[in-house]
């Protein structure tokens, strides 16, 4: 009865970890995650459940936790671009149209950035705002053309760096809202 209770702990654990089903046979508990299937071995402990519990649920968790990720996730998939706007009303304006048209999930807007270059062959500094927009990558070049239309700048800032890992359900929400670039036909 006590085995019995603690698989049917276990496999209620994992699978709550994101695994798309489980379920216990005698001597394990097999939990999928994607089209992957992996086996935890229950064990036979000595000691009283309670004592051993919160660490093999933790170290359950953990396990199908990275293994889904892992699985889950193309790094590269989506991509951070970075510009910067002389003005938060600017950066509205860019980043609305931005997520409009479907080219961004999300625009952070940083108040009061300073900035250091070289113009025209003077040493310039201003203040600015720095956009932090998130994407697919498949989208960068028509993302990058919008903000050169809409920019007020000769040559504006657009920068951009792939992400390799985050939050999975962020990740999924950028993909829900930025479509996939379709290749031509």
């Amino acid at each position: 009865m006590l085995e019995t209770s603690r698989q049917w702990q276990l496999s209620k654990v994992l699978s709550g970890a994101r695994c798309g089903r489980s379920h216990v046979s005698p001597g394990a508990v097999y939990c999928c995650v994607g089209t992957q299937e992996y086996c935890v071995p229950t064990v036979t402990l000595t000691a009283p459940v309670p004592v051993f519990m919160p660490i093999l649920l933790t170290t359950g968790r953990h396990l199908l936790s990275s293994m889904a990720a892992t699985v889950s996730y193309v790094a590269g998939t989506h991509s951070m671009a970075f510009v910067t706007a002389p003005s938060q009303e600017v950066a509205k304006k860019i980043a609305s149209g931005l997520v409009k048209n479907k080219l961004a999930a999300c625009v952070n807007i940083i108040p009061n950035v300073v900035s250091v270059y070289e113009w025209k062959e003077e040493i310039n500094e201003d203040s600015e705002v720095l956009m932090m927009i998130k994407t697919r990558t498949s989208r960068l070049e028509e993302l990058t053309k919008f903000v050169r239309e809409n920019h007020p700048y000769d040559v504006c800032e657009v920068i951009s760096s792939q992400i390799d890992q985050g939050n999975q359900p962020y990740l999924d929400w950028i993909s829900s809202i930025v479509p996939d670039k379709t290749p031509p036909v």
